[in-house]
C-alpha cells in the first residue's frame, strides 16, 4: 500500500462504512471489556479468594492506567501516526487481555488490567482521531461519529448482559472473548484503516518532561479520585495524593508555557467550546457511572439478582446503539448539537429521579422507564459531544482534543463511581436508605450538566448570528 494521503471520505460510500466499522468496533471492544469484567467480580473473587482491598485494585488499576495515559496517547497519535498507535495499542490490548484469563494470583490481574488501561488511553483517541481525519467535517463526519459514540456506549450496556452470560461459563471467557473479537478487528484494520496524513508531516519533536510530568499528574488525581471510595481509609493519604497530583499539574503547565514543543499547547484550552464540552462529558458519564454501580448493588446484594438478571434488566439502555445513528443526526440536523445535548441531560436528570423512590418491593416494570429514558439520552448527548469535542479543531490537534475528551469521560466514571460510594458508606440507616440518598448523586451531577448546557445554549442562540449554534454546542 502506497503511504500517500488517502481521499477524506466526503459521503458514507461503502469503504467509509468499512473503515468506520472496524474503528466502531475497537471502541466497542472497550466498552464491552470494562462492563463485562464489573459483572464477573464477585466470581473472580470466590475463585482466586480475593480481598475486597485486591478485587477493588483489579478496578481500579484499569482506571488508572487509562486515565493517566489518556492525554500523551491524543498527542502521541498527533506525532508519531494515528494509524500506527492504533495498531500497535489495539495488539497490546489483545495480548493483556488474554494474560489476565490466565491470572492464578490478584497481582497477575492488577498488571493485567492496568496494561489494557494504558493501551485503551493510546488507542481511544487514536480510534477517535482517525474518524474525525478520515471523514469530511460536516455531515459525513456527524453521521461517523454519531455511529461511533453509539455504538461505544451501546456497547458498554450490552458487555453487562455479555458478561453475565460468559460468566454463567467461567469467568475466565470475559478475558478470552475479547481477546478473539481484537483479533479480528487488528486484522480488519491493517487491511482497510490509513492515515489521513503521514505522521512525518506534523513537525515538532516529543515533549518528555511534560509527558512524565502530566502523566504522573494524571495518575495521581485518578488515584486521589479512586481513594475517595474508602472516605475513612487513610484521609491524609487522600490529600497528599491530591497534593502531590497538583503539583505535578502545575509543573506540567510550566513546562508546557516554555517547551518549544509542549505536549499540549495551551492555547487549545481558550476554546470555551472545547472546555465546556469537556466538562459536561465529564458530570454526563459520572452520572450514569454512579447511578449503574449503585442500581447493580440494588439489583443484586439487595435483592439477590443474578448476574445475567441484572445485566437484562439494564440492557435497556443499550438502545442507544440503535437511536444514535438513526434519530440523532436528524434531531441534530434540525435543532443543532446544543439543543440536541441539553434535551438529553434533561432526561438524564428525569431517568435518575425516576428510580429515586427506590424499595425492596419495586417492580422492574416499575423501573422499566428510568432505564430507557437513560437510553434515549446518551443517544442524544453521547454522540454530539464527541463532535462538540473535536469540531473546528485543527488536524494536527485532532488527536489531542480527542485525548481531552476521553480524559473527561474516564475522569468522570471514576469521579462518579467514588462519590456515589462515599455517599452510600457514610450514611447511616439500613441498606435501603443508604442507597436512595448515594442516588441523589446522579440526579445532582445530571443537573449540573444540564446547568452547563444550558449556558452554551443561551450563547448558541445569539440573534443574528446563525453559525454558533454549531460551533458553541454546549
Amino acid at each position: 500500500m502506497s503511504n500517500s494521503r488517502p481521499a477524506v471520505f466526503t459521503e458514507m460510500s461503502g469503504r467509509a462504512w468499512s473503515v468506520l466499522a472496524v474503528l466502531c468496533g475497537a471502541i466497542f471492544l472497550e466498552g464491552i471489556d470494562v462492563a463485562m469484567l464489573n459483572v464477573a467480580l464477585p466470581s473472580i473473587r470466590a475463585d482466586l479468594g480475593l480481598s475486597t482491598g485486591m478485587l477493588s485494585g483489579v478496578v481500579s488499576a484499569y482506571v488508572l492506567g487509562y486515565g493517566g495515559f489518556m492525554l500523551l496517547g491524543g498527542r502521541a497519535a498527533d506525532l508519531l501516526g494515528r494509524r500506527r498507535m492504533f495498531l500497535l495499542w489495539l495488539t497490546v490490548f489483545l495480548l493483556f487481555s488474554g494474560l489476565g484469563g490466565f491470572a492464578t494470583e490478584g497481582w497477575m490481574l492488577l498488571t493485567a488490567r492496568f496494561v489494557t488501561g494504558v493501551a485503551a488511553a493510546f488507542m481511544a483517541p487514536a480510534g477517535l482521531s482517525l474518524i474525525t481525519t478520515n471523514f469530511a467535517e460536516g455531515p459525513a463526519r456527524n453521521k461517523a461519529l454519531l455511529v461511533y459514540a453509539g455504538i461505544a456506549a451501546g456497547g458498554f450496556s450490552l458487555g453487562m448482559v455479555a458478561g453475565g452470560l460468559l460468566t454463567a461459563l467461567g469467568w475466565r471467557w470475559v478475558f478470552f472473548a475479547p481477546v478473539l473479537l481484537s483479533a479480528v478487528i487488528l486484522v480488519a484494520a491493517i487491511a482497510l484503516v490509513r492515515d489521513s496524513e503521514a505522521a512525518e508531516g506534523i513537525s515538532g519533536g516529543f515533549d518528555l518532561p511534560g509527558a512524565f510530568a502530566i502523566t504522573g499528574a494524571m495518575l495521581m488525581l485518578v488515584y486521589g479520585v479512586v481513594r475517595l471510595e474508602h472516605p475513612s481509609d487513610g484521609p491524609a493519604l487522600t490529600v497528599a495524593v491530591f497534593a502531590v497530583g497538583l503539583s505535578l499539574l502545575a509543573l506540567f503547565v510550566v513546562n508546557e508555557r516554555r517547551s518549544t514543543n509542549p505536549l499540549v499547547r495551551l492555547d487549545i484550552l481558550r476554546s470555551a467550546t472545547l472546555v465546556r464540552t469537556n466538562v459536561i462529558a465529564l458530570l454526563f458519564v459520572g452520572s450514569f457511572a454512579g447511578f449503574q454501580f449503585l442500581a447493580t448493588l440494588y439489583f443484586q446484594e439487595l435483592r439477590g439478582w443474578s448476574t445475567v438478571h441484572t445485566g437484562l434488566a439494564m440492557a435497556v439502555i443499550g438502545v442507544d446503539a440503535v437511536l444514535a445513528p438513526i434519530l440523532t443526526p436528524r434531531l441534530v440536523d434540525r435543532f443543532g448539537n446544543a439543543r440536541v445535548i441539553f434535551g438529553g441531560v434533561l432526561l438524564a436528570v428525569l431517568a435518575y429521579a425516576l428510580f429515586l423512590p427506590t424499595d425492596m418491593d419495586r417492580t422492574y416494570a416499575a423501573m422499566f422507564p428510568a432505564m430507557l429514558l437513560l437510553g434515549v439520552a446518551f443517544a442524544l448527548v453521547y454522540g454530539p459531544l464527541t463532535i462538540a469535542g473535536t469540531d473546528g479543531i485543527d488536524e494536527q490537534d485532532q488527536g489531542l482534543a480527542s485525548g481531552l475528551l476521553y480524559t473527561a469521560f474516564q475522569f468522570g466514571f471514576a469521579l462518579g463511581i467514588s462519590v456515589a460510594t462515599a455517599v452510600n458508606v457514610a450514611t447511616t440507616g439500613s441498606e435501603v436508605t443508604a442507597l436512595r440518598t448515594a442516588l441523589i448523586v446522579p440526579v445532582v451531577t445530571a443537573a449540573l450538566a444540564a446547568v452547563i448546557a444550558l449556558f452554551g445554549l443561551r450563547r448558541a442562540t445569539v440573534p443574528g448570528d446563525s453559525t454558533t449554534d454549531q460551533l458553541t454546542p454546549a
